[in-house]
């Protein structure tokens, strides 16, 4: 086993969401009971084989639909919290389950990575889940997708959330922005240049495939989510030894959980300690108690 620390993005076959986010690019669908059970025992597999692991290992779920409405997804969150060789946990999610689980487990190791959808959910019940995520001590980030009609609630939400909590703006896929507009989005969130163009990334080191992974429901092995070369499968263990440095084959590279992992662009020094919940290692700590 490498002794290396490894980091797994995470996506099963779970699809099904309550919100209907029209910019969102993820399918929608509504998953029958047999197809919840297959992304259950899934999502058990891949907790068994993370326990059994003996190196470091972070991981974060990014399913297609909304994880935490499941039991089964927050049992993992906690379950993996708790297990010595995880140094962080974390899952994309829109926020529109309860709190309160978060209070098993163990809160140096979890993390969320949460998404404000207008006309999704209230402003003010978002709202209120995030400081209550804050009062017990959740490391978590919030983002908007940086749309026209969304900026005047963004600029609210930036003022109405506590100083400590990181607030992320995602360029609108496929638009492009103004210098002008591009201020009024960097004026909430002071790294949304990163955002806002897609990075080129072809023949240029990347961390994927090497000490990040993307792992699917089967256990199947790719070096991210956006390129689809098989490396091995997780279960039988043949993807250890395709575990090497290698260059990006992709000609760009415009979705943070992609270019994150891109050497050149630096955000590992940006994002040290925080990059699975996509908080900057300079942003405001939380007050002591």
């Amino acid at each position: 086993m490498r002794a290396e620390h490894l980091t797994i993005l995470y996506r099963g076959p779970l699809a099904s969401c309550d919100y209907d986010c029209p910019y969102c690019p993820f399918a929608k669908r509504r998953d029958t009971p047999e197809q919840l059970r297959a992304d259950r025992a899934a999502l058990e597999r891949f907790v068994s084989w993370v326990k059994e692991r003996s190196a470091p290992v972070s991981v974060l779920f990014t399913p297609w639909g909304e994880g935490l409405v499941r039991s089964w997804y927050r049992r993992a969150l906690v379950r993996l919290s708790h297990l010595p060789h995880v140094e962080r946990v974390a899952i994309q999610t829109n926020l529109s389950h309860r709190t309160d689980w978060t209070s098993d487990a163990d809160l140096t190791s979890l993390a969320l990575w949460t998404t404000f959808h207008p006309g999704q959910v209230p402003y003010e019940r978002f709202l209120a889940k995030s400081r209550d995520l804050a009062a017990r001590g959740v490391r978590h980030s919030v983002g908007v997708v940086g749309l026209p009609e969304h900026l005047p609630v963004a600029r609210r939400l930036r003022a109405d959330l506590p100083p400590h909590v990181y607030l992320w703006v995602n360029a609108a896929e496929g638009r492009t922005y103004t210098d002008a507009e591009a201020a009024d989005w960097t004026a909430i969130d002071p790294l949304f240049s990163y955002s806002r163009h897609p990075h080129r990334s072809q023949g240029l080191p990347c961390r994927t495939g090497h000490t990040v992974i993307s792992v699917d429901g089967e256990g199947d092995v790719r070096r991210c989510h956006f390129i689809p070369q098989r490396l091995g499968n997780l279960y039988d263990g043949t993807f250890e030894a395709a575990l090497r440095p290698r260059p990006c084959p992709a000609p760009a590279c415009d979705c943070h959980i992609g270019y994150v992992h891109l050497e050149p662009v630096g955000l590992y020094d940006v994002f040290t300690g925080g990059i699975l919940e996509r908080i900057p290692a300079h942003w405001p700590q939380p007050p002591t108690a």
